[in-house]
């Protein structure tokens, strides 16, 4: 049985963001992650929340057949803590 691991795929979303964080690209993930953590928010939590937006971003890409969308991963970055799918 080859299942996917469910956390291998939640991980490798963390460590993208950690890559953006440290490669400061696009610099919008730092400045969200120094914002949440001005919040109160953990570093730990606050990773969460950038790779939620990161994660709705890659899959309506997929799903939709279209390119990553930088313009709205910002706009979805920018509204964290809340999360995108709340203002609808």
């Amino acid at each position: 049985m080859n299942q996917e691991d469910p956390s291998r795929a939640g991980k490798a979303i963390i460590e993208a963001v950690e890559s953006q964080i440290k490669n400061n690209d696009p610099p919008k993930v730092k400045q969200t992650l120094k914002r949440l953590r001005s919040l109160g928010i953990s570093r730990e939590e606050s990773l969460k929340y950038i790779a939620c937006a990161l994660s709705i971003e890659i899959f309506g890409a997929v799903k939709n057949a279209e390119e990553f969308n930088p313009k709205r991963y910002n706009e979805n970055l920018d509204k964290l803590p809340e999360m995108p799918w709340e203002d609808e």
